[in-house]
């Protein structure tokens, strides 16, 4: 079993803790380090570490607040490159080549977005537990088997989006810019319906637009593919 928390999803900001009741881990860095220590009780020391997907701001703002106090940070070699950091606690991993952090083993793995080398993350706990992590990005191109936990950035619905922009509200290039940079309603979908889910016991959807989503049809779309719990933070 996992206990997840989040603290922080969408443009303004970004942060979650995954914890197995052995090691807590931190998936993302969005948010201010002080907003960070509150949510952690200021007991940073208590991280095992930090996954970083990519290196946009509201995913990796206190990143090097984190490192000064002692806190190790997992990202792609790209991702520590756009961030123009260099610290002992950085620890650059690769695609598809497991490594440890307390009791988690982790799978990096490539996703779609407008960076360098963005990651998303498989997560398994020495207790059996099974977590996978993807958040901006326009597609996956991989399946997955087994999974009790999906994280998941469920951004915009397409026919949220067509309407803004044929309104005037959202101009056409920002437009073209989600659907090649974020993850729709239907892409979510199409993922869910392609992929073992006879594991599956929560779901938490992550980064919806505040203008471009419509977190009823989210819910009610996913629940009719899925029949799971659905965390929308």
């Amino acid at each position: 079993m996992l206990e997840i928390k989040s603290f922080g999803s969408g443009s303004s900001g970004n942060m979650y803790t995954v914890s197995d009741g052995e090691s807590k881990i931190m998936l993302e860095a969005g948010i201010s380090i002080k907003r960070i220590n509150t949510a952690l009780g200021f007991q940073t020391t208590n991280l095992a570490g930090v996954l970083l997907s990519h290196s946009h701001k509201d995913h990796s703002v206190a990143i090097k607040d984190l490192v000064r106090l002692g806190v190790d940070c997992y990202m792609s070699k790209g991702t520590a490159n756009e961030l123009q950091i260099n610290h002992h606690r950085i620890k650059c991993v690769e695609a598809k080549k497991t490594f440890r952090i307390g009791t988690f083993t982790i799978l990096p793995f490539e996703v779609e977005h407008d960076t360098d080398t963005p990651f998303g993350y498989l997560i398994k706990s020495d207790n059996g537990s099974k977590l996978l992590f993807a958040t901006d990005t326009y597609f996956i191109r991989y399946k997955f088997v087994g999974l009790n936990y999906l994280m998941l950035e469920c951004n915009y619905c397409q026919s949220v989006l067509d309407a803004n922009n044929k309104s005037g509200r959202l101009p056409k290039g920002l437009r073209q810019r989600i659907m090649k940079s974020h993850f729709s309603l239907e892409n979510v979908l199409d993922f869910l319906r392609s992929n073992d889910l006879s594991c599956l016991q929560e779901i938490w959807l992550l980064h919806l637009s505040d203008s471009n989503s419509d977190e009823q049809l989210i819910r009610d779309e996913v629940a009719k593919v899925t029949g799971k719990m659905i965390h929308i933070p």
